[in-house]
């Protein structure tokens, strides 16, 4: 909407007296995201002053809690513009297209039974694959399966064997139990449990044994929260096992960018400014002024801040020490693709390293044999996950030490033809989450600033997505107030 502005609505360059050219800033156009196109490569030189005026609100980055709180105030008829740092949206939540095969900026699976991605998400033009319900975990030089009993149950019984060394039978009626429990409350209940504790000590507490918790639990959690040590909040432990027994694990055929590209999708036309960074945000009487990296000024009635914790702390200063999020060492990952001619072995599995003696590869799997999508005709997608991003390796020696690990696990006539892809190091993909936690930290901070983010709520993409929604809706109804307000003052 910035040139439609320009041109229809009368904003005017507060630099134009110096002399300043004007300039376009870089815009998506929307539709499917392929990456930026020339013309959206960063302008040379300084851009005039914004005084977008006629905008209600500027959201401050295009990941996934931007774009959901976007798309919400624009179906309630507001004019928003978002600005995104970098080249594309859908922040930790994008996919790139390498050599015909797709590579997830990080390894992410889509949840089918969270709520918020049911009420923002279109799942059959998602056109979701699931993995196997269950995992296969390496113990001691052999795989074995761990199955989830209402979806595998031939699978399971054969767990139950004393020649499956991955938690005893009573750990596998736990489970179960556990499940029933976790179905009988609700989201929230969970979410809000006074009782909390890290999951390390509620799985114990819970009456589940070392074995099942180091060789299944460490590894399976350690993929989806970064971290192996298990010290991570037990709301959210029961939050992921609710969701698991109600849904199904999925990758989308398109990327798990699909995502990001179908929530962007709807918002007008060059509302989406890029590769443009924020500098600054403050309030200026009843606007906000928002400053662009090249000394560039955007005025609008509400601002959203929906970046990751550390940016949108040092944009917000003090108006977030107020009711800050958690801060501390973020956890982060490091993902490696490989191409091979055919998968180690056949089956849409998350294979899990159940050791744990300080194996370098916590899980991995292989992507197309759960959508043949994600690798060209005749070709597989490997997919591995590192927990940290190991700074202390270079890519070549992290290369080497993952393949020598998966060659134990596969074979090394199988591993010895892979070929690497590309490597990502996430620094920060979650933020931390260890207990004390409260997440349902406030969203409006002052009269006309807000934030959202997974750092607000849960760290997953449905909390991303809730407090995206929910600091929309207290801005519609807020400038909705003030119109009616307004209204009845003029009468």
């Amino acid at each position: 909407m910035i040139q439609a502005m320009l041109g229809e609505r009368g904003l005017v360059s507060g630099r134009q007296s110096l002399g300043t050219k004007s300039r376009s800033l870089p815009l998506w156009r929307g539709g499917p995201w392929t990456g930026p196109p020339a013309a959206m490569a960063p302008p040379r030189g300084r851009m005039p002053v914004l005084r977008a005026t006629d905008v209600d609100v500027v959201v401050v980055g295009a990941g996934v809690a931007g774009l959901n709180c976007a798309r919400t105030l624009t179906k309630s008829g507001l004019v928003v513009n978002v600005v995104e740092a970098s080249d594309g949206v859908g922040g930790r939540v994008r996919t790139d297209v390498v050599d015909g095969y797709l590579l997830d900026r990080g390894f992410q699976i889509f949840l089918t039974s969270y709520p918020e991605a049911q009420k923002a998400l279109d799942y059959n033009a998602l056109d979701l694959k699931p993995f196997y319900a269950g995992a296969l975990v390496r113990f001691e030089g052999a795989f074995h399966v761990v199955a989830d009993p209402f979806r595998h149950l031939f699978d399971a019984l054969g767990s139950l064997t004393p020649a499956n060394p991955i938690g005893s039978p009573a750990d596998k009626i736990l489970v179960g139990i556990k499940r029933t429990l976790l179905l009988l409350r609700s989201v929230e209940d969970i979410l809000r449990d006074a009782d909390e504790t890290t999951i390390e000590d509620r799985l114990r507490r819970d009456g589940f044994s070392p074995a099942i918790i180091d060789r299944f639990f460490r590894p399976f959690l350690g993929g989806i929260f970064f971290r192996r040590d298990l010290q991570t909040t037990s709301k959210l432990l029961n939050f992921v096992l609710r969701m698991l027994a109600t849904g199904s694990n999925c990758l989308p055929a398109k990327g798990i960018g699909a995502v990001s590209a179908q929530l962007a999708a709807p918002l007008p036309s060059e509302s989406i400014v890029l590769n443009t960074a924020v500098v600054s945000v403050k309030e200026d009487g009843d606007e906000v002024v928002v400053e662009l990296e090249r000394g560039d000024v955007m005025r609008a009635k509400k601002v959203v801040v929906a970046t990751e914790g550390p940016q949108a702390a040092k944009l917000l200063g003090s108006a977030l020490e107020r009711a800050p999020s958690q801060f501390g060492d973020p956890v982060g990952t490091a993902c490696l693709y490989f191409s091979a001619d055919e998968p180690p072995r056949k089956g849409n599995y998350l294979y899990l390293d159940g050791d744990n003696k300080g194996s370098i590869v916590n899980n991995c799997c292989v992507p197309s044999e759960v959508t043949s999508s994600y690798a060209p005709p005749g070709k597989s997608l490997i997919s591995v996950s590192v927990i940290s991003t190991r700074p202390d390796l270079d890519d070549q020696e992290l290369q080497r030490q993952v393949l020598d690990e998966l060659s134990g696990w596969f074979g090394r006539d199988k591993v010895s033809g892979w070929r690497h892809l590309r490597t990502y190091r996430i620094p920060f993909s979650q933020p931390p989450q260890t207990p004390p936690t409260d997440l349902f930290k406030p969203l409006k901070l002052t009269e006309n600033i807000y934030v959202a983010g997974d750092h607000r709520m849960t760290a997953t993409l449905d909390g991303a997505l809730w407090s995206g929604r929910l600091v929309a809706e207290s801005i519609a109804e807020s400038i909705a107030g003030s119109i009616a307000g307004s209204s009845q003052n003029k009468s």
